[in-house]
């Protein structure tokens, strides 16, 4: 009995359960005063974290499955749940961001100071964890839509924490419609796959031949719903502003954990399937292209930080959907080296993402905690005030940028392997492969443009606005999780050959059996022991240079003036570059694609000009000259059906009786 109850399985359903109870004491007000409940709350959620990150490792080392029903009394049989090694694989972010963003949210959600909203953002965000996890857990339709569902509105909770703010309830508005709208494709989805497999119990890997058109239907309404909640380009409309609006340690746990969920149900949908069509991977792959390209691009034209950084995650998804899409391009061409390149590249970039955009996300928190602005043309010099911070947030943006030490770097060099391997093929994959490596190659180098803006503006030079000044530097409970991140995306970078065993034990668990038997190493295809050595020397060579830098400072005459004064006699702080300054030229180049607004200065003439005033804006452009006037002229065709809505309860009781004799005749017939 002790036995079982230490098994990995039972370490996940523990921590599981752990989760989903633990805002519970926050809802009791009566027995504890708020902080000590909060504080509660925050321990549970860690008791959890590390019991779940406990049974999900020891699953990875054993690489063992185990299944468990859950007897109940619905119509559609019996609930069945089950952990595998694709499922503890994205059990690790769930549990190791969930924890450091409940530590997290001890100081910088305080009950003193968020006495309004502190109990509904801490139980939802414990339900949330939980229902994550069951969504990975989950191996038939009715027991992932039922952990969907909840997942997504305890999401919406969090989102619209502080509704007295018009943009979080549009925010909140919006993300609640399009999640449903993605779910809609779930209920496509699993009666198709009921219809293919007769079950609604998930079929088998590579169970299914993926030629048929019920096939092609479960592979659209999947890539739709999984899509969505994954914010693939064009459907990521709901993300930038959800991200913006919601408090720092839920945009973590949102651009880390839940986007992945939608990639996870994709990947579990793909791996029932064998045989898959060629141009199943050249969609896959060009959407994460268009994706990576685009979302850097907007990330670009951003002037608020965190929706900068919501950009960045529309990118960093392009990036692993090009990983399955390399996967599964090989697949059909029969490259097991392909195969296993892209799908271990686009897992490991699932962990990676999930890693620095989190540490990313608690920065930005950090630094509007101190500053009380998100716009970063307000910012300036926060590395004075707030050198922890700079440190870690620079470590997060050497990451995202895929530079080596780090851990973006690993992976993205996998994709990229991948990607090579393809191009020596012939036909079509070596075409789709030689046009997807320079468009990665160009998200990599706009990425880097964009961090090299958000670093100097926020972190470098002085004070733009003395109101938005920085105040002070986190806590300890803010900057532990945000180390411990910095420390995993150091890890990874230096020791990639620590994470190739379980990689390829996942990936191989999703492939199909004729690349098992290949026997194909993943240390083979991937060159660990240079990454480390050539990561360990760049370390050393960055510490050598910054400790000869500081000897010389120190013994130079030291004095203070105002950063890129551009060489005035007198420079002030308004002479700084601004983000659309900095990112005018790369914005110009892809104004085909953002429609940015610039609002010109009038009145600039004569000696004595008037005060004046440049302003740039880069809008959603895809919700706001796509969707929104498709809808509206959609909204003007269905007006007259619309009129039936009237309010009259007698007319609705007419409708459902018509609509059950309309049922009757046809089954009876």
């Amino acid at each position: 009995m002790v036995q079982e109850l230490f098994a990995p399985s039972s370490l996940i359903l523990i921590a599981t359960l752990l989760a989903a109870i633990s805002g519970v004491p926050l809802l009791l007000p009566w027995l504890l005063p708020a902080a000590r409940a909060q504080l509660l709350s925050v321990a549970v959620l860690l008791a959890a974290a590390c019991t779940g990150l406990t049974g999900t490792v020891l699953l990875l080392l054993s690489g063992s499955t185990t299944l468990f029903e859950l007897a109940w009394t619905l119509p559609f049989g019996p609930a069945r749940f089950g952990v595998d090694p694709l499922s503890a694989w994205f059990l690790l972010p769930i549990f190791f961001i969930s924890g450091c963003a409940a530590l997290y949210a001890r100081s910088y959600w305080h009950a003193d100071h968020h006495c309004d909203t502190v109990r509904k953002v801490t139980f939802f965000f414990g339900v949330m964890t939980a229902s994550m996890s069951a969504v990975v857990l989950a191996r038939d339709g009715i027991s992932f839509l039922f952990a969907w569902e909840i997942m997504a509105l305890s999401a919406y909770f969090l989102v619209s924490a502080e509704d007295e703010k018009p943009e979080v309830n549009e925010a909140g508005t919006l993300y609640m419609i399009t999640t449903h709208t993605g779910t809609l494709g779930l209920f496509a989805l699993f009666p198709l796959l009921n219809l293919l497999s007769g079950s609604w119990l998930f079929p088998a890997p590579a169970s299914i031949h993926a030629s048929s058109g019920l096939s092609t239907a479960v592979f659209l309404a999947a890539l739709f719903a999984f899509g969505m909640k994954a914010g693939i380009m064009p459907l990521h409309i709901w993300l930038p502003s959800a991200h913006a609006n919601a408090p720092s340690h839920i945009s973590a746990a949102m651009s880390g954990v839940i986007l992945k969920i939608g990639v996870y149900g994709l990947i579990r949908t793909l791996s029932f399937f064998h045989d898959i069509p060629l141009w199943w991977g050249g969609s896959v792959l060009t959407l994460g292209a268009v994706s990576g390209v685009a979302g850097v691009a907007f990330a670009i034209g951003q002037h608020d930080l965190k929706r900068l950084l919501a950009y960045h995650s529309i990118e960093n998804i392009g990036i692993i959907f090009m990983g399955l899409g390399v996967a599964l391009v090989g697949q059909k061409v029969g490259s097991p080296a392909m195969m296993l390149l892209g799908m271990s590249g686009a897992l490991l970039h699932v962990l990676n993402h999930a890693t620095f955009k989190a540490l990313l996300f608690l920065g930005a928190g950090s630094v509007i905690h101190a500053t009380g602005s998100r716009e970063i043309d307000l910012m300036g010099g926060v590395a004075r005030r707030l050198p922890y911070t700079a440190l870690l947030f620079g470590i997060g943006a050497v990451a995202i940028c895929g530079l080596p030490p780090l851990n973006g770097f690993v992976s993205e060099l996998l994709i990229y392997l991948g990607l090579f391997q393809g191009i020596q093929g012939e036909g079509w994959a070596a075409a789709a492969a030689a046009l997807a490596a320079p468009a990665l190659a160009l998200v990599g180098g706009l990425a880097v443009a964009c961090f090299v803006k958000v670093y100097g503006i926020v972190f470098l030079g002085v004070p733009r606005a003395g109101a938005y000044a920085p105040r002070h530097e986190a806590g300890w409970q803010m900057l532990l999780p945000m180390l411990l991140l910095g420390l995993l995306c150091l890890a990874i970078g230096l020791a990639p050959g620590a994470v190739t065993r379980p990689l390829q034990l996942v990936s191989l668990s999703i492939l199909p059996a004729a690349v098992r038997t290949e026997g194909l190493p993943l240390k083979e295809l991937l060159p660990t022991t240079m990454i480390s050595l050539s990561g360990v020397l760049l370390l050393v060579l960055i510490s050598i240079v910054a400790v000869w830098y500081r000897r010389r400072l120190a013994g130079s005459v030291s004095s203070e003036t105002v950063t890129w004064g551009c060489g005035y006699q007198r420079p002030a702080p308004r002479m700084q570059y601004s983000a659309s300054s900095f990112a005018e030229m790369l914005t110009s180049i892809f104004a085909f694609v953002l429609k940015p607004h610039c609002h010109q200065p009038e009145g600039i003439t004569g000696l004595f000009p008037r005060t004046s005033r440049f302003f740039s804006h880069v809008p959603e452009a895809v919700l706001e000259l796509v969707y929104t006037p498709a809808l509206e002229r959609l909204y003007e065709r269905f007006l007259p059906i619309r009129r039936m809505q009237n309010g009259i309860l007698q007319q609705y009781v007419l409708y459902i009786l018509i609509t059950l004799v309309v049922l009757f005749l046809s089954d009876y017939r």
